[in-house]
Formats: structure tokens, sequence, C-alpha cells
């Protein structure tokens, strides 16, 4: 049926049901076709965030060379000996070295320390993220993570601390759970620098959105006299 205002012999679109389930599901049809689902958010909404993992491609691909070549060779060697050939020289004089050398030896003690070292630092690498130039941020969505160079977060506190008035100049050393900030005011007093310093970093940390907002250290001295 047509409605007032139409042209005759048009038609209008009438909403459609579907079954399925308890109630039924109406489609509107001026919904767009393209509507998403909204994005899912996560329940505690705390923002925590783990660190990032690095890959470690270069000591793992390195220790994976060094390991093959090593059992190559002795695999080789050892073949070599079952065939009725003589074994290398190298591992005959690592035999005769190893049967004539104590264990309280300066050269066998150098060795295990290094042999030692080597592994206690293949574990840290295991044991550790990396990554320490990355800050996760604030995780708001739970399919989501974010990190933050390092580098950029102390040029944006650089970038807000020139911007408070008397401050002449910022260095920013930026690290995973402090951020110091040594400041140069050439007029107003120090501690009225240092207050609106402190106001402003504390914004600009919250803008970060970092997931472990670093503790501030603001410093503020006067330019080193001239002659």
């Amino acid at each position: 049926m047509t409605e007032p205002g139409e042209p005759t012999g048009s038609t209008r679109r009438m909403p459609t049901v579907e079954p399925g389930g308890d109630e039924a599901r109406t489609h509107a049809p001026d919904a767009p076709a393209d509507a998403r689902a909204p994005v899912p958010t996560l329940e505690q909404g705390d923002g925590r965030a783990g660190r990032f993992w690095s890959a470690r491609r270069v000591p793992a691909a390195l220790l994976a060379l060094v390991l093959l070549g090593a059992a190559g060779l002795l695999l080789y060697d050892i073949a070599a000996v079952r065939a009725d050939h003589p074994a290398m020289q190298w591992r005959r004089s690592l035999a005769d070295g190893l049967a004539e050398q104590r264990l309280d030896d300066t050269p066998v003690l150098v060795g295990a320390g290094v042999a030692a070292a080597i592994g206690l630092w293949l574990i840290l690498l295991a044991l550790t993220p990396g990554l320490r130039d990355l800050l996760p941020m604030r995780r708001d969505r739970a399919d989501i993570r974010a990190g933050l160079d390092r580098t950029a977060a102390a040029l944006v506190l650089r970038d807000r601390a020139v911007e408070v008035s008397g401050v002449q100049s910022v260095r920013v050393r930026m690290g995973r759970r402090k951020a110091k900030v040594r400041a140069l005011s050439h007029f107003r007093e120090l501690d009225d620098v240092r207050t609106d310093l402190d106001a402003a970093l504390e914004n600009a940390v919250r803008e970060l959105g970092l997931a472990r907002p670093p503790a501030l250290s603001v410093q503020v001295h006067r330019p080193a006299k001239k002659g």
C-alpha cells in the first residue's frame, strides 16, 4: 500500500523478521550494511600491560651455527674412525690434553669460568623480555597492544618542558621507571619554574598513556656565568 506523499505504484520495504531462539530478531531496512560489532574492551579496565619480548634472533642464530658446526665436525671424525681412518689431529691432541690436565690447573679453571659465563648469559636472555627501549602503553582494548619508544617519550617531555615560562633549555633522560629532567632557567624564581615544570610534566606523563608511568625527577638550575 502507498502512504500519503508517495507516488502511485511505489512500494515501501517492510522490516523482516528472522526466527531463531526464543525472541525474534527484527532487521530495520535502513540499517547500514557495513555495521560492525563494538571493539572488545578489557573487563577490568585497569590498562595493565606486560613488556614486549624480543625474538633474540641474532644470539639464537649464532648459537645454532656454533653447535651445528661443532656437531658436524665431531660426527665426521667419528664416522672416519669407524671407517678405519685415523682420528683428526685436533681430537687426539684434545684427548691427550684432557688426560694430562688437572682440574685445578689455571687453563681448566679459566675455560670453566668462560663456559659458565656464556651459559648464564644465555639463561638471562631466555628469561628476560628485552626491548628495554620500548615502553608498553595502557591496554584498554582486548586485542590491541601498543608501545612507545623511550626516545620519543623523552622528546615529548622535553617539548612540554621548554613551553614553561623561564625555561631556557632542557635535557631529559627517560628510563623505564624514572624520568630525569634537567632544566636551565634564565629568569623567574627557580621555585616558581620548578613548580610549573612539575605540573606540566605530570600532565605530559599522563598523556603519554604508559602502563607504568615513570617517576619524575626535576632539577632546575641557572646557566653557568660566562667569563
